[in-house]
């Protein structure tokens, strides 16, 4: 059962992070097309993936996690198809957002599986387990897709997601029991979910496209109002509907309401980190990108190492406990970086103790982070809770990464000073993550009943 749930959560993941690394093959296989154009093999997964998690959490306990698990991973795997035999940009593209979709479905209806196989008293365990294989995902992300990219070209990148999601599907029609609901489920609030989708997708396409097209473009202008109005519009349905997509009544927990708002302040220092380091080690210590990818691979095996004792810490002693150390330790790391990284390669010296600190910080909070927004839920909501984090996470992580580009562009300041303000700017998010979580009671962990 954990197993195929993670491996679902492992392959929506991995796609945010390992195209970054395929960006200058693709400008070669279209030479044609502006890096405008080009961008948005990237952006339209993150606007895809972002905007509709919500509502497939929602579907998700409406129709049945196992239905929509399956749903979703054939969608992800005939659009990562549909990407590796692209014969044109607007191929990959129409592509990527299959895989958004995709991702979408699966990861709220694997968590919501997940959750409802285990007893109360482990949930924290294996939800803080299962999102550091998401957090494993996301980091690995450059170092896999730089390997496959280096092997046999961008479209393996792709391509690679085929055996994976067959792989996944013939386990999981063994082994992940049926849950549909019974009874006939209601009507899904559709107009919710446009409302949900427009917001979103308006907020993240401004925030991702701002920093290239310019803060002042009338198009980024306009996603930012049109999101804005759509955001409002969103909040006043669901507060008068009976059955609204979003049950506001959620945000009441007080968990959940914390955990959510410190996983977005965290994700813009981690997102932004993330892309960035990779950017420093090919940019200033001139690192090819599989020698990046490499050099950076030991701070996500140190994740995968402690996601799952991070877990029953937090189970036995509850997640405050465990999440402000943990950001301490990451926030460590990024000054690591800042007093001991210079320009000159020196890796073992210098660089090699950033990311092993770095490291054991994400693991002790990302994964916990999760387990926290949605122990204290009832079982009826926890694939919508896991969507609302999801989404948390992927808004926070495209506001980083606008802020990485434009602290990259700051005129008067060398390289290495640029990558200090960015590693500068990853501690101070960690530090508000960390400021969010004190509203947390000392002892809030999973009921045990």
């Amino acid at each position: 059962m954990f197993a195929v749930t993670a491996l679902g959560a492992f392959m929506a993941s991995l796609d945010l992070s390992v195209v970054n690394v395929a960006f200058p093959a693709l400008e070669r296989s279209w030479p044609r097309d502006p890096q405008a154009s080009l961008a948005w093999v990237i952006t339209a997964y993150s606007i895809v993936f972002a905007s509709l998690l919500v509502a497939a959490g929602r579907t998700a306990d409406r129709l049945g996690r196992r239905r929509v698990f399956f749903g979703g991973l054939w969608v992800f795997t005939v659009g990562s198809g549909l990407c590796g035999l692209a014969p044109s940009l607007p191929w990959l593209i129409a592509g990527r957002v299959g895989q958004g979709v995709g991702a979408a479905l699966l990861l709220p209806a694997s968590l919501g599986l997940l959750l409802e196989a285990f007893p109360r008293d482990r949930r924290s365990q294996a939800v803080a387990l299962w999102a550091g294989v998401g957090a494993l995902a996301v980091a690995t992300g450059p170092s896999l897709g730089a390997a496959l990219i280096t092997a046999g070209g961008w479209r393996l990148a792709f391509v690679v997601n085929l055996p994976i999601g067959a792989a996944a599907w013939a386990a999981g029609r063994r082994v992940l029991a049926d849950d549909r609901p019974s009874g006939r489920p209601g009507r899904p609030d559709y107009g919710g979910v446009a409302l949900s989708t427009a917001a979103l997708a308006g907020l993240v396409l401004a925030i991702s496209e701002g920093p290239a097209w310019g803060w002042a473009d009338p198009a980024v202008l306009g996603g930012l109002a049109g999101g804005a109005v759509a955001v409002a519009w969103f909040v006043h349905r669901c507060a008068r509907r009976t059955d609204p997509l979003l049950d506001l009544g959620l945000f009441a927990d007080r968990s959940f309401s914390v955990a959510n708002s410190a996983t977005a302040l965290y994700a813009m220092g981690f997102f932004a980190m993330l892309l960035g380091n990779i950017l420093f080690l090919t940019s200033v210590w001139h690192y090819s990108i599989l020698d990046a990818g490499l050099a950076v691979t030991p701070g996500p095996v140190v994740v995968a190492a402690v996601s799952r004792t991070a877990g029953g810490l937090a189970a036995r002693h509850g997640f405050r406990r465990v999440l402000l150390p943990g950001f301490a330790v990451f926030t460590a790391g990024l000054a690591w970086y800042v007093v001991r990284v210079g320009p000159h390669p020196h890796y073992l010296s210098s660089w090699l103790p950033g990311t092993l600190i770095t490291g054991l910080g994400i693991g002790l909070t990302f994964p916990v982070l999760g387990a926290a927004a949605v122990a204290s839920l009832p079982a009826e909501r926890f694939a919508v809770g896991s969507a609302v984090n999801q989404t948390a996470r992927q808004v926070g992580g495209a506001v980083g990464v606008a802020v990485l580009v434009a602290l990259l562009a700051h005129p008067g300041t060398t390289p290495l000073e640029h990558f200090r303000h960015l590693w500068t700017f990853a501690a101070a998010m960690a530090v508000a993550a960390g400021a969010a979580t004190t509203l947390l009671r000392p002892r809030a962990l999973a009921p045990t009943g």
